[in-house]
C-alpha cells in the first residue's frame, strides 16, 4: 500500500506553568528542555526513519513565533511545505482543518500525522510501530487516536476507553471519551486496564478529515475554508485572515468530531480507532514532570547549569547565567533566567500559571520575553536600563537587516566589538568596522545591516525620555513586520 504520511506539527501555545523558561514570545515548544534539540525539533526529528514519511512537514504555529519556527526548521534541515500562521488560536480542530486545506490545495490527500509539538517519547522504536498500524488504519478511513498506557492514577489527563480488538493486541474500537477524573475513578480506570491516557495525537486521511469536520461541525469547516481562501502568502508563511477566522468556532478534534464518531452508531463506532503506546510519552506541562523524566543525581536532584548543592534532595536545581547554591532542600523547584527567579515547592508548580497572571495584571514583561530577546535578522540583550539610558547588546546574523526606521523619543550609539556593520543614516551610507562607532539622533531615519559572513556585535546605548519598541516607526522591513 503506497501512503504519504505528512507530520502536521502543533506549534501553539504559551507554557506558562513552565515559567521563567517559557515565555509568551518564545514558548516550551521552542526551547532545548530534556536534549539538545528544542522540544520542536525533537517531534520532527524522531520520525526520520519512518517508512514513507514525507520529507516536508506543515506546521501551524502563532504569528509572533513564525521567525523562531522558521529557524529551528532551518537547523535540522527540515522543510515545510505549509507554515502556517493562526492570528488567534481556535484549538485543534481548526488547526486540523486548515492544515488539511493546505494538503489539499497542493493536490495531495496525505495521511496527517497530528502531533503536539511540546511532548516527549523516548522509544522511538515502538512509537514507529504504532505509527505505521495508524497509517495502515487511517488509510482504510480510520480517524486513529493513540492512548497512553498509563502507569498511575493520574487526574490531568483525559481517557480513552478501549472497545472491541480491530487487529489483536494493536488497535482497538473506541468505546468512549472521558474527562479528567478524580483520584478514586482514575484509580479505577487503571485497574481496569481498558482506560488508556489521550495524548492527543492523531491520524487521519486528508480527504476523510474534511468530510468528518464538514459533517459534525459545519461551520468550523466553512470557516477555516474561508480564511484560508483569503489568506496571503507571505515570505514561507501562509497568513489565515484574521477577520474571518476570528468567528471560528474554538474546538478541540476530540469534541468537534471522534467522540462524535464514537457516540453516534454502533456501525459508525469501528471507524475511530485507539492504538495503546507504551514508548516513554511524557506531557511536559509543568516542572514536575521534568524533574519526574530528568536525570537524577544521588539524592534523587535533576541538575542543569551552574549549581553547587548541599543536602538538598528530590528537586530540580536549573540555571541559565548565574550560580545557585542550595542548602538543606527538599522538595523544591529553583529556576534562574538572566531576569526572573523560581522557587517553589514541587507539589505546587501547577500554580504557577497565577504567578505569570500576577506578572501580566501589573503590566511587568517579564511574562512576554527574556532579557535576551531574538528577531528574525538576530537578538537584543538588554543588559543595564537607566532613568533616560538603556544598554543593549545587539547581534545581527550574517545577512541580517534591521528595518529602516526612525524614532520620536530616543537616540542611539552603537560600537561595533566585532564584525562590520553597513549603517544607513538619512541619506548617507558608510561602513563601521571593530572599535569604531557611530550616532543616531533622534529622529533619523537609519537601518543596520551585517553584510558580512560572520555575526556583527555591537553595544547600543540609548538615550532619551521613552525606550519602547513602539517608539519604532518602520518605513521598510525586509521581514514584512
Amino acid at each position: 500500500m503506497n501512503i504519504t504520511v505528512k507530520p502536521v506539527i502543533l506549534s501553539g501555545g504559551s507554557g506558562t506553568r513552565l515559567w521563567p523558561l517559557s515565555r509568551q514570545l518564545y514558548p516550551k515548544q521552542l526551547l532545548p528542555l530534556v536534549s539538545d534539540k528544542t522540544l520542536l525539533q525533537d517531534t520532527i526529528t524522531r520520525l526520520e526513519n519512518f517508512p514513507n514519511i514525507s520529507d516536508t512537514v506543515t506546521v501551524i504555529c502563532n504569528d509572533a513565533h513564525r521567525f523562531l519556527v522558521a529557524e529551528q526548521l532551518r537547523e535540522i534541515n527540515v522543510k515545510a511545505d505549509a507554515l502556517l500562521l493562526e492570528p488567534v488560536g481556535r484549538n485543534t480542530a481548526p488547526a486540523l482543518t486548515l492544515a488539511a486545506i493546505a494538503n489539499r490545495e497542493l493536490g495531495n490527500d496525505d495521511v496527517l500525522l497530528v502531533m503536539p509539538a511540546d511532548h516527549i517519547i523516548r522509544d522511538n522504536e515502538s512509537f514507529h510501530k504504532a505509527l505505521n498500524e495508524g497509517a495502515l488504519l487511517a488509510e482504510q478511513g480510520y480517524l486513529v487516536t493513540f492512548g497512553i498506557i498509563p502507569d498511575r492514577p493520574e487526574t490531568g489527563y483525559g481517557y480513552i476507553e478501549q472497545g472491541e480488538e480491530i487487529d489483536e493486541g494493536i488497535s482497538f474500537a473506541i468505546n468512549k471519551f472521558v474527562e479528567k477524573p478524580d483520584l478514586e475513578t482514575a484509580q479505577t480506570y487503571l485497574d481496569s486496564k481498558k482506560f488508556l491516557w489521550n495524548s492527543g495525537k492523531f491520524m487521519v486521511k486528508t480527504s476523510v478529515w474534511l468530510s468528518q469536520i464538514g459533517h459534525y461541525a459545519p461551520e468550523i469547516l466553512k470557516v477555516c475554508e474561508q480564511a484560508y481562501k483569503k489568506g496571503q502568502a507571505e515570505l514561507d508563511f501562509y497568513r489565515i485572515d484574521q477577520e474571518i477566522f476570528e468567528t471560528c468556532p474554538s474546538d478541540s478534534i476530540d469534541y468537534a468530531v471522534a467522540e462524535k464518531i464514537v457516540s453516534s452508531n454502533t456501525e459508525n463506532k469501528i471507524k475511530a480507532a485507539v492504538i495503546p503506546l507504551d514508548a516513554g510519552w511524557s506531557d511536559i506541562g509543568a516542572w514536575a514532570e521534568l524533574w519526574q523524566i530528568g536525570n537524577k543525581d544521588k539524592s534523587g536532584n535533576v541538575i542543569q547549569g551552574d549549581v553547587v548543592a548541599l543536602d538538598t534532595e528530590n528537586s530540580m536545581l536549573f540555571s541559565q547565567k548565574r550560580l545557585i547554591a542550595a542548602v538543606g532542600l527538599k522538595d523544591t523547584v529553583v529556576v534562574e533566567t538572566a531576569d526572573a527567579i523560581l522557587v517553589a515547592n514541587r507539589d505546587q508548580v501547577q500554580n504557577v500559571k497565577q504567578i505569570v497572571e500576577w506578572i501580566r495584571s501589573e503590566g511587568r514583561e517579564e511574562h512576554l520575553n527574556h532579557r535576551c530577546v531574538f528577531r528574525p535578522w538576530g537578538n537584543y540583550d538588554s543588559i543595564d536600563m537607566g532613568e533616560r539610558y538603556h544598554v543593549k547588546r545587539i547581534t545581527v546574523d550574517p545577512g541580517g537587516v534591521l528595518s529602516l526606521q526612525m524614532h520620536h523619543h530616543r537616540a542611539e550609539h552603537w560600537i561595533v566589538v566585532s564584525g562590520t556593520a553597513k549603517v544607513t543614516r538619512d541619506d548617507e551610507t558608510f561602513m563601521v568596522t571593530e572599535n569604531q562607532s557611530t550616532y543616531i539622533p533622534v529622529g533619523a531615519k537609519h537601518r543596520l545591516e551585517n553584510t558580512g559572513s560572520l555575526p556583527l556585535e555591537m553595544i547600543e546605548v540609548q538615550s532619551g525620555g521613552y525606550f519602547g519598541e513602539d517608539d519604532i516607526v518602520r518605513y521598510e522591513d525586509i521581514y514584512g513586520r
